[in-house]
């Protein structure tokens, strides 16, 4: 399977258990690395026979706007079923980063990551 990656997606979301998080938000960022055909799209030279990718990182950044959630857990999830509506996708990785998450000690990020297929 071929690889097509978007790395470092950015959009403010309201995601949290915490009030503070809901109400002023942060920056979330999502990787991405989609599992998929390319033969078709390269044969043919045919942007319909694989995922237009600048259209999922809007469909990504929609989601990652849209309705709050409590878990980046279920922030992924919801990332990955965007990313497998797109036909030619059959599998997607999905890495969440909350570099601002309310964390008493010094860190750097906290991701989630999930795989999910069609199969």
């Amino acid at each position: 399977m071929d690889r097509v990656a978007l790395r470092g997606l950015k959009a403010r979301g309201h995601h949290g258990v915490f009030p503070k998080e809901r109400e002023e938000g942060q920056t979330f960022i999502v990787d991405l690395t989609l599992g998929l055909d390319t033969r078709p799209a390269a044969a043919d030279d045919d942007l319909t026979k694989t995922v237009h990718y600048g259209v999922l990182a809007e469909e990504v950044v929609a989601d990652v706007e849209g309705g709050p959630v409590n878990l980046i857990e279920t922030l992924a999830e919801r990332i990955a079923r965007t990313c497998l509506k797109h036909e030619a996708v059959q599998e997607v990785e999905v890495c969440v980063h909350k570099p601002d998450a309310p964390i008493t000690v010094p860190f750097d990020d906290v991701t989630v990551t999930i795989v999910r297929s069609r199969a």
